[in-house]
């Protein structure tokens, strides 16, 4: 490596983002786990909660699951009973996916424990830590996307 080599600036930070993000997959993992679910699992169900369902493009958007994972994701919680999924009713090409009665069922009971057990790390900081770690990320994300758009 050259002499003149000078590490940026930024550098700690993106360790510890990174960092961050596989401290968080473990802690949320381990309890996803614990109800029985898969974390992409979870995201789906967590995702269509409390809504009327949606196209697959936009769960595609909402969660962080890859497409080619989310068709083997809704087969399994469909074969399970969790979800269905129908031809959209203004564009047959589409497909719309929502919970079933077994699946909000399974939403009231895993997302409020999960919420609970992620507080439990969250509450180590004080509103004004998490306003700003919140707002730091959003214009970290904005920057990002900016570049990606350029």
């Amino acid at each position: 490596m050259s002499a003149e080599f000078q590490k940026p600036a930024y550098l700690p930070t993106l360790r510890a983002l990174v960092r961050c993000n596989q401290a968080f997959e473990r802690f949320s993992s381990a309890h996803v786990r614990k109800l029985g679910l898969t974390a992409a699992q979870f995201d789906v169900v967590a995702t269509l909660g409390n809504t009327p369902g949606m196209s697959c493009k936009d769960l595609g958007e909402k969660t962080l699951i890859t497409k080619g994972t989310l068709t083997g994701v809704l087969d399994r919680l469909e074969a399970t009973g969790t979800l269905k999924r129908r031809a959209d009713k203004h564009d047959a090409r589409r497909v719309h996916v929502s919970l079933t009665a077994k699946g909000s069922e399974l939403f009231d009971r895993v997302f409020p424990a999960h919420l609970t057990h992620c507080e439990t790390a969250f509450a180590q900081l004080s509103l004004s830590e998490l306003t700003r770690l919140h707002d730091g990320l959003q214009r970290l994300r904005s920057a990002f996307e900016s570049e990606s758009r350029a």
